[in-house]
């Protein structure tokens, strides 16, 4: 008899298509792809996005985390989640950044990231 909750361990495209998908499904706002591959050592990709209430944000970073428990047994790990108005969730990687708008033009994370004359991507859930 087979054991069903072994997970197979996902490539770092699958997981950043999960991300995608779950943040499509959320109805996340200006959702960013960052690649971060040959650039930095935290992650592969870095994903902002923004939420329309600290209860939006909430609620997508909970499901995204549960998606990839469930998909992947993979535990993401979360910070921000009590205020709600900037949650990290850090699978690896692949790293999300999800905000409330306001707060999120005040950190402006996608100019930080972009790498000289790179810009950062509107991301796709297909993509």
């Amino acid at each position: 008899m087979a054991d069903d909750s072994v997970k197979t361990v996902p490539t770092v495209e699958e997981l950043h298509r999960s991300v995608l998908q779950s943040l499509d499904d959320d109805q996340a706002v200006d959702v960013v792809s960052i690649p971060l591959a040959g650039k930095s050592s935290i992650a592969d990709h870095m994903v902002i996005a923004s939420g329309r209430s600290t209860r939006q944000v909430a609620s997508m970073a909970t499901k995204l985390a549960d998606k990839l428990k469930q998909q992947y047994g993979k535990l993401a790990r979360i910070e921000g989640l009590p205020a709600a108005d900037w949650v990290l969730i850090d699978a690896d990687d692949v790293i999300v950044h999800l905000f409330r708008p306001e707060v999120r033009t005040f950190y402006n994370l996608e100019r930080m990231w972009a790498f000289g004359d790179e810009q950062p991507k509107q991301a796709a859930a297909g993509a």
